[in-house]
């Protein structure tokens, strides 16, 4: 049986790749045709299959993909997130609402899966369905399809948060990829939450919190602290003014702006922590700094419940309200410190947001109009002035000019561009004015995908974050457990007054242990390495990629476009015999290639517009991957490709025309045969010239004990002559999707780590099988897609950039788990009294505390040396 669904959220050659993918994963599908034009996939199966099947195929690849029944020509159905909705009341009302939009045919709303599937007639956009719940009085926000910020369900974080303009998360990722709708703390750890998409203003207003808190709380330590020090003067002053007991009730006094304003939210946390039984930082702090401000409190008010080794000669017992007020005022001072320096490590992205452009001038009817970016629609045409930021990504239709585009490539030389040449946004024209056509906007354009990457990539974790993880999930009650065991020794064998040495020393060991510090080590050295990839022109998928880049042993490249220049030009077009003239072989050629997107039919279709050659009507096209094309002119059945092709269209070759052809080939050329109705007539010979930086980066590579080996769809003497100028003894010929796929399989059935390195489509399987995929951002979006790393600039020498910058972060990581591991080894037992018996060393709480402030401010210290590495 065959049936015709409607597929929902493809946008691109990848989307089509990743939704056949999907579909052919199902046991029950035979055969299947995915359209992207019209949205649709035509399924050959077995037995019937559920619709529901068919959803979860796709969305394993991706949540914006959606599987509808076929409707009639013009209807519509697309799938969106609804916040706000709590019972089946809200359900049926956001079902009327949505109901009278303009359009709309039909409105389902699930409430279990909180989203809602409307039929309707042409696109509407979001901003219209949300203006009509908003005019309605409801408190309903609609998303897109897998776009809707995931909420706590704790009421006390959300009701802390308020209203919120992002989505957040934990750059300790305590929950995974979850993610909250506003600033706050998260709910496991503690640690502030980090905006997904760095907002400069909440920063600095958090930062300002934090140094306002801390001034207050210096402002009352202070004084507290020189009271308490004055006991070391002789003949005390403070003592002709006021009694020890005074005294002590003073600090009191003073204790209390600290402990319940200016450091509050450190118990807050604690509580929480040990309420929902997550253990952390402020679960140490609290238990510490609380223990010796309640303990002076009660002391205070209950002396006579103290043994007399608590007690000073006046008969009042010693208080610790200095040590709990500077232990928090210094661990306030350690969090604003981490709140500047955390703001560092992604200061890649937020350079990034500020080359997005926010104006551009649009042409229209010959006059110019000054337009925010919102307003530009694909295929405006947009004046770029001198000096000004390209606002979209376009193609240059008028003038030519110099571009910088090092803020995206990392290359500081301006690049030279004249009509027809691709223009990003972002990057900044020179001294000349130029016309251009909008191509992508908005989230296509390459500057909004690279931000989304590096955000994504950001938050994503290393599996050598597994081994911290593993650490941290034990530390807290280990330490609780070492204070208790350090608090039971001194009381039993340590000197008088034995009880006073055990709890200051077990609350040293609380204060001290820092296991932020273990947490932090990881996530903030991929964040940061991610951001100097970014401004390198090297963009990373996630923190795995970066990770195993570092442990590659064997590089597998493609030929065009990744060893090449990927910019193809004819060099001869020939006929075979008298049957056709050269110029009707091109017209046949061109009329092939104007239905392919292969870079080399571009290259065909360019020559033939400079040499004026007719398009003619082609039905019946089809193109054979790593083979060529073919199709019908009015009865004449045509095939354009390699030997393979002539194969599969039964086209023989004599050997004369082989001769013919090989003595381009062994020049490095690529030649495709023309054949009509089973005959060979002409050929097409293109050369494709190797880029500059090929070789040296192939040698960079091999020196650093890479095995570097070319695949290429292209016969053996081109391949072969290509292999020879670039120093190359691994390279195979004639290579089909599948023969890469099994290539990448055999070097990893050899127990090697392996790297991909194409551009294509018809590299995208051997890319996503590969250990690491390595894209040319000048490549196509399937490429891109199913790589782990993308090369924004498609030169060789980013894959040196991405394994230096691989190198780099994998020893800032251990480097940060070496520091957080061997200080909580070394610093615990010292708090804890074990240099005592030998040198007579007791370390302070307060010591400890300035200790464990700066030890989370050291690995965030320490993984921003990573900014100015050189890769």
């Amino acid at each position: 049986m065959k049936h015709t669904y409607q597929i929902e959220g493809m946008t691109c050659m990848g989307c089509l790749s990743s939704v056949k993918s999907a579909l052919s994963s199902i046991p029950e599908v035979t055969e299947m045709e995915v359209d992207l034009e019209t949205a649709t996939a035509t399924i050959e199966m077995e037995k019937h299959i559920p619709i529901e099947k068919l959803e979860e195929a796709v969305q394993s690849k991706s949540k914006k993909y959606h599987v509808h029944p076929l409707k009639p020509d013009g209807i519509k159905t697309r799938t969106f997130d609804i916040n706000g909705m709590t019972c089946n009341g809200c359900k049926s009302h956001v079902e009327k609402v949505l109901s009278k939009v303009n359009s709309v045919e039909n409105v389902s709303v699930d409430l279990e899966k909180a989203e809602a599937k409307i039929e309707m007639k042409s696109d509407i956009s979001i901003e219209k369905f949300q203006d009509a719940l908003s005019k309605d009085g409801g408190a309903y926000t609609i998303y897109k399809s897998g776009k809707r910020p995931e909420v706590s369900e704790n009421k006390k974080i959300q009701k802390q948060k308020g209203k919120g303009n992002g989505t957040y998360y934990c750059p300790m990722h305590c929950e995974g990829d979850k993610t909250y709708n506003a600033p706050g703390d998260c709910p496991v750890c503690g640690m502030d939450l980090v905006a997904m998409e760095p907002d400069l203003s909440a920063e600095d207003k958090t930062y300002k919190k934090l140094l306002k808190k801390f001034w207050i709380a210096l402002a009352f330590t202070l004084p507290i602290f020189l009271i308490a020090m004055s006991e070391m003067l002789p003949d005390n002053p403070l003592y002709n003014i006021l009694e020890l007991k005074y005294w002590n009730w003073i600090q009191f006094a003073l204790s209390i702006p600290v402990v319940f304003y200016a450091t509050w939210l450190f118990f807050e946390r604690a509580y929480r922590s040990i309420k929902t039984w997550n253990f952390n930082m402020f679960t140490l702090i609290g238990i510490g700094a609380g223990v010796a401000w309640l303990f002076s409190l009660f002391g205070m008010l209950v002396p006579n419940f103290f043994p007399n080794q608590f007690k000073t000669e006046t008969g009042t017992v010693h208080v610790y309200f200095e040590a709990a007020t500077v232990i928090l005022t210094l661990v306030l001072l350690g969090q604003l410190l981490e709140a500047r320096a955390h703001s560092k490590t992604n200061s890649a992205v937020k350079e990034l947001l500020k080359l997005a452009p926010n104006k551009a001038v649009k042409v229209v009817d010959g006059e110019e109009k000054e337009v925010a970016i919102e307003e530009i629609k694909l295929g405006d045409i947009l004046r770029v002035k001198p000096g000004n930021k390209i606002p979209v990504d376009g193609v240059i239709v008028e003038g030519e000019t110099s571009v910088d585009e090092s803020m995206i490539s990392g290359e500081p030389l301006p690049v030279n561009k004249s009509t027809d040449d691709k223009v990003s946004s972002g990057t900044i024209n020179g001294n000349r004015s130029f016309l251009m056509k909008a191509e992508k906007v908005g989230a296509d354009t390459l500057l909004s995908q690279i931000i989304q990457m590096v955000n994504d990539a950001s938050r994503s974790r290393a599996p050598i974050q597994k081994l911290a993880d593993t650490v941290s999930g034990y530390f807290v009650p280990v330490v609780v457990m070492i204070s208790i065991v350090t608090f039971g020794i001194w009381a039993i064998w340590g000197p008088e007054p034995a009880y006073v040495y055990a709890l200051v020393n077990s609350i040293a060991v609380l204060i001290i242990a820092c296991p932020c510090a273990l947490g932090l080590a990881t996530p903030m050295s991929v964040m940061v390495g991610v951001g100097k990839g970014a401004q390198n022109g090297v963009l990373i998928k996630n923190a795995e990629a970066l990770e195993k880049m570092n442990k590659v042993d064997a590089l597998i490249i493609d030929k065009t476009g990744t060893i090449t220049e990927g910019k193809p030009t004819v060099e001869k077009v020939g006929s075979f015999g008298n049957n056709l003239s050269e110029i009707e072989v091109l017209q046949y050629i061109v009329s092939l290639n104007n239905h392919s997107e292969h870079p080399l039919a571009e290259a065909t279709l360019k020559y033939g517009k400079e040499q004026n050659a007719s398009i003619l009507k082609i039905t019946d096209f089809n193109a054979i991957t790593g083979k060529g094309v073919e199709g019908r002119i009015n009865d004449k059945k045509l095939a354009l490709g390699n030997e393979s092709m002539m194969e599969y269209a039964k086209t023989s070759v004599s050997k004369e025309m082989v001769e013919e052809v090989q003595k381009y080939q062994k020049q490095g050329k690529t030649v495709s045969y023309l054949a009509v109705d089973g005959k060979s007539v002409g050929f097409v010979v293109i050369g494709d010239k190797i880029k500059e930086t090929s070789a040296k980066a192939i040698k960079e590579l091999q020196d650093k004990g890479i095995a570097v080996i070319m695949l290429t769809g292209d016969n053996h003497d081109t391949a072969k002559a290509v292999a020879n100028e670039l120093n190359l003894t691994d390279f195979y010929a004639e290579m089909l999707p599948q023969d890469k796929l099994k290539e990448v399989e055999k070097l990893q059935n050899e127990s090697r780590t392996v790297a991909m390195a194409g551009d294509g489509i018809n590299d995208a399987p051997a890319l996503a099988k590969s250990d690491v995929g390595v894209a040319m951002g000048t490549g196509t979006d399937v490429a891109i897609e199913s790589a782990d790393i993308t090369l924004v600039k498609g030169d060789l020498h980013g894959i040196v950039k991405a394994r230096n910058l691989s190198e780099a972060v994998m020893r800032n990581i251990k480097q940060n788990l070496f520091f957080a591991l061997v200080y909580n080894s070394l610093g615990i037992p010292i708090a804890a009294g074990l240099l005592y018996p030998i040198f007579g060393i007791l370390l302070s709480p307060m010591i400890a505390a300035v200790a464990m402030s700066f030890s989370s401010v050291s690995v965030i210290a320490n993984a921003l040396r990573l900014r100015s590495k050189t890769i």
